[in-house]
């Protein structure tokens, strides 16, 4: 765990905590890693859990299928970025959707209870890390705010420049690399592969974007 106690300190969860100090409360939470090869489950739906995870390495992203099996991705998180926060703090309530390692993933895995429980070695650093832990549930919940914005456009150009430009002013740059190849940004944004692909290639004669794999340039003019 030394090795990646750099990403660890980078999390938001750790935000303000002294650098000497997160040993001591990795132990605390009862911290533990695990790794998960690409396109395992990290959670499934049912489960329930007490325990958030943390991202060391790869990626893993929050996965929902209907009934005949349709994937809808509702988020993606890499290295230093956190998940399962909010099922972990209300652990009577089940998952409904699944976690999915993207791709060899090595996670730290941290019990939320000792984080809204009174810490019985009275550490100084407890209160700090429930700030941090609320302000991690909000973002999520605007997150998921802002991904209902970008799929209620009514076009699939319109939910793509939504999500694109949301990417841009993220980076604070035109251009900027995205967590999903093609078929994974159909899922997400609830649209069509094959239209999609159709929409960007016309986009991009149209001078609005460019691309080359999950890498996007916008360019000036950029209109729903």
């Amino acid at each position: 765990m030394d090795r990646h106690l750099p990403v660890i300190s980078r999390s938001s969860l750790f935000d303000g905590i002294d650098h000497n100090d997160l040993e001591a409360l990795l132990h605390c939470l009862g911290a533990r890693e695990r790794r998960y090869p690409q396109g395992s489950a990290v959670l499934r739906v049912g489960d329930v859990t007490t325990c958030m995870g943390l991202v060391l390495e790869g990626a893993v992203r929050l996965e929902k299928e209907d009934y005949w099996g349709n994937r809808t991705i509702l988020a993606s998180f890499g290295p230093g970025q956190s998940f399962a926060e909010v099922y972990a703090c209300e652990p009577g309530f089940p998952l409904d959707l699944n976690v999915v390692a993207a791709e060899d993933a090595l996670v730290l895995l941290m019990d939320v209870r000792r984080v809204t429980s009174l810490c019985p070695a009275s550490c100084a650093f407890h209160a700090r890390l429930v700030r941090n832990l609320l302000g991690i549930v909000a973002r999520r919940a605007h997150a998921l705010t802002r991904k209902i914005e970008h799929t209620s456009q009514r076009t699939t150009r319109a939910k793509l420049l939504s999500y694109l430009s949301d990417q841009a002013k993220a980076a604070e740059a035109s251009r900027f690399a995205i967590p999903f190849d093609r078929q994974e940004l159909a899922d997400y944004l609830s649209v069509d592969r094959s239209a999609m692909c159709a929409e960007l290639s016309r986009m991009r004669k149209e001078g609005i974007i460019d691309f080359h794999k999950n890498v996007f340039e916008l360019g000036e003019g950029s209109t729903l």
